[in-house]
C-alpha cells in the first residue's frame, strides 16, 4: 500500500505527484477498467449488427468520451459538475439489457439512431432530476435494488453463453439452410416457379455451432480469470478479466481464428465524429426506458461515492453530491452525441484507491487523458474487434454472473422471515424480468409502440418491484444514515 503524508494540513485528494509516477498510476487506473470499458461497445455494436469497421469506431468512442467525462468528474468544470475525487467514469452495465432489446428491436444504423437520441435525451434531462435523487433512494430499498440487478445479470447471461457456442442466427447458429435445397430454391424463384418471399427453414447442423475450438478457447478464458483471480495478488488479481481475454486472444490467433485485416486497414490516428450514425431519433418510449435506466446508474453513484468520500475522509454534501450526480447525465448526453452509452463511476477503480492508498484526483484526471489518446488511435479499437465472441463469453459468463451474484448479495440482507411481502415482491419481479428472455415473442399482438418498452425484463422487473414494494411495504422516509445504506447497496458494477 502506498503511504501517503498525514501531516496536519495535508489533503491527499488534492496531493499533486510528479509526471511519471501520475502516469504510470493513472495507466494503473486505465488497465483496471480497460475490460468493462471495451465490453459494452462490442455487446451493443454486434447487437445492431454493425460492420466490424462500425464496431471497431463504437469501441474507440466509448474510450475517448470515457476520458472527457473521467475529467470532468475527477477535475471538476464549475461548480455544478464533478465531484473532484479520484473516479474513473465508464459505461453502466445496468444500460446493457435495454440497449440490446432496442438493438434487437431497430438493428441497423436506424436503431443506432433510436438508441443515441434516447441516451443523449436521457442523459440531458437526467441533468435536472440529479439533484432529486437521493430524495427518491427511499422508493428503492435493498428488496428492489437487489431484485433488479439480479434480473439485470439474469438477462445478460445468455449473451455471454451465446458468445462461447454460437450466436441464434448468422454464420455461428446452431442450424443452417441447406446451400444445394437454397441454390434450387434460388433458381426456382427465378423461374417464376416459386412466388418471392419463400425462404427455407435451417435444417443442417452447423459445424461452427458449439465447436471444440470454441469450446476450447471459452473454457480457456474461464479457467485463466479464476486462477489469477485466486492466486493473484493486488493490481494483476484486479484485472483477472482482462488477462483473461488477452490469453484467450493469443489463443484464438494460435488457432487461426483472428483476422488482422481490420487492423492494418485501420489509421493510427482519427478524430471521433459525433452523430456519425446520422441525426438521432428521439423515441419518447425509448427516452422512458434509459431515463429508468439512468436513475438505477445515479443510485450506483451514490454508492460509489460515499464509499470514495469515505476512502478519501472527506465528508460527502449534499452539493458534492448533486455535482457528481450532474456528470452522470452530462456523460451520458455527450455519450449520445459521440454515439456512446451512459456513464457510472467505476466499483473496481473505486477499490483501486483503497488497495493503493493513493487518493490523488489528478491521477484519475491522468488516466482520463490516457482513455482520450486510446480512443484517437482507431487501431486499438479494431484491434478489440478482431476479438471472436467466443474469447469474449468466458469473460462474460464472469462479468455477468458477478452483477447477477452483487444482487443476490444485496437480497441476503433483506427481511424475507419477519416480512413475507418480501417474498413477493422479489417472486413476481423475477418473474416478469423473465418473460422477455424466455418468451421472447409474448409481444407480438401488442401494439408496436410498446414492444421497446416490454421487451425490456428490466424494465418490467424494476416497475414491478417499485410498485409491489410501494403497494406491500409503502415508501417511508428514510434517515440519513438509511439514505447511505441504500446507496451503498446499489453498488453494483
Amino acid at each position: 500500500m502506498q503511504a501517503v503524508d498525514t501531516s496536519p494540513g495535508f489533503d491527499p485528494v488534492e496531493e499533486r505527484i510528479a509526471a511519471p509516477r501520475l502516469l504510470a498510476l493513472g495507466f494503473q487506473h486505465v488497465l483496471v477498467m480497460y475490460a468493462g470499458a471495451i465490453a459494452v461497445p462490442l455487446i451493443v455494436g454486434r447487437a445492431l449488427q454493425l460492420s466490424p469497421q462500425d464496431v471497431a469506431f463504437l469501441i474507440s468512442a466509448d474510450l475517448f468520451v470515457c476520458g472527457i467525462v473521467t475529467i470532468i468528474q475527477s477535475f471538476g468544470a464549475t461548480q455544478w459538475f464533478g465531484i473532484r475525487l479520484p473516479v474513473m467514469m465508464g459505461v453502466t452495465f445496468a444500460a446493457v439489457g435495454p440497449m440490446v432489446a432496442i438493438a434487437s428491436s431497430n438493428p441497423g444504423q436506424e436503431g443506432a439512431r433510436m438508441m443515441f437520441g434516447a441516451i443523449m435525451a436521457a442523459g440531458l434531462i437526467s441533468i435536472l432530476f440529479a439533484p432529486l435523487v437521493s430524495r427518491l433512494l427511499r422508493f428503492f430499498p435493498s428488496v428492489v435494488t437487489g431484485t433488479v440487478i439480479l434480473v439485470i445479470g439474469v438477462s445478460l447471461m445468455p449473451v455471454g453463453i451465446n458468445w462461447i457456442f454460437g450466436l441464434p442466427v448468422g454464420p455461428t447458429a446452431p442450424q443452417l439452410v441447406d446451400p444445394a435445397q437454397q441454390a434450387w430454391l434460388e433458381a426456382a424463384i427465378a423461374s417464376g416457379g416459386v412466388p418471392d418471399g419463400v425462404m427455407l427453414m435451417p435444417t443442417m447442423p452447423n459445424p461452427d455451432y458449439a465447436s471444440v475450438p470454441r469450446i476450447l478457447i471459452g473454457v480457456t478464458v474461464l479457467a485463466a480469470i479464476l486462477l489469477i483471480a485466486r492466486y493473484a495478488k493486488g493490481f494483476v488479481a484486479n484485472i483477472a478479466v482482462l488477462l483473461g481475454i488477452v490469453i484467450g486472444g493469443v489463443l484464438a490467433a494460435i488457432l487461426g481464428m483472428m483476422h488482422f485485416d481490420g487492423i492494418s486497414e485501420a489509421a493510427w490516428f482519427a478524430p471521433i465524429k459525433p452523430l456519425h450514425f446520422g441525426m438521432p431519433i428521439f423515441d419518447p418510449v425509448m427516452i422512458l426506458t434509459m431515463l429508468l435506466v439512468m436513475f438505477v446508474t445515479m443510485i450506483e453513484s451514490t454508492g460509489m461515492f460515499l464509499a470514495l468520500s469515505d476512502i478519501c475522509g472527506r465528508r460527502m454534501t449534499p452539493k458534492a453530491l448533486s455535482a457528481g450526480l450532474r456528470v452522470d447525465g452530462l456523460g451520458t448526453a455527450i455519450g449520445g452525441l459521440f454515439n456512446t452509452f451512459p456513464y457510472t463511476s467505476f466499483s473496481q477503480n473505486v477499490g483501486l484507491v483503497g488497495v493503493t492508498g493513493v487518493r490523488s484526483r489528478f491521477v484519475c484526471v491522468a488516466g482520463g487523458a490516457i482513455m482520450i489518446l486510446l480512443g484517437l488511435i482507431p487501431k486499438m479499437g479494431a484491434l478489440v474487434e478482431s476479438l471472436p465472441t467466443t474469447v469474449l463469453g468466458g469473460a462474460g459468463l464472469v462479468m455477468f454472473g458477478m452483477v447477477a451474484a452483487t444482487g443476490i448479495r444485496i437480497l441476503a440482507n433483506v427481511d424475507f422471515k419477519g416480512n413475507k411481502h418480501n417474498l413477493f415482491i422479489v417472486a413476481v419481479s423475477l418473474g416478469l424480468g423473465m418473460v422477455p428472455m424466455i418468451a421472447p415473442d409474448f409481444n407480438q399482438w401488442l401494439p408496436h409502440s410498446l414492444h421497446t418498452l416490454i421487451h425490456s425484463g428490466i424494465l418490467l422487473a424494476a416497475l414491478a418491484a417499485v410498485g409491489l414494494n410501494w403497494f406491500f411495504n409503502g415508501a417511508p422516509h428514510t434517515s440519513d444514515e438509511e439514505v447511505a445504506a441504500a446507496a451503498h447497496a446499489a453498488e453494483a458494477h
